[in-house]
């Protein structure tokens, strides 16, 4: 209930996009190459945006 009103960090943001860019690549890696190489590119400047946040 107290976790109801509580804001969501940039890097808490960042990390669902991640993960979802993540999941979406492992579905794709099985049937269209290219797509999975864009979903696996986009997922690794999410990481370098969370490494720059946190430095």
């Amino acid at each position: 209930m107290f976790g109801l009103f509580k804001k969501t960090s940039e890097i808490d943001k960042l990390q669902k996009k991640y993960e979802k860019l993540m999941k979406e690549w492992h579905e794709l890696s099985t049937t269209n190459r290219s797509e999975s190489d864009k979903k696996f590119a986009e997922a690794q400047e999410i990481v370098k945006k969370i490494e720059d946040i946190q430095l």
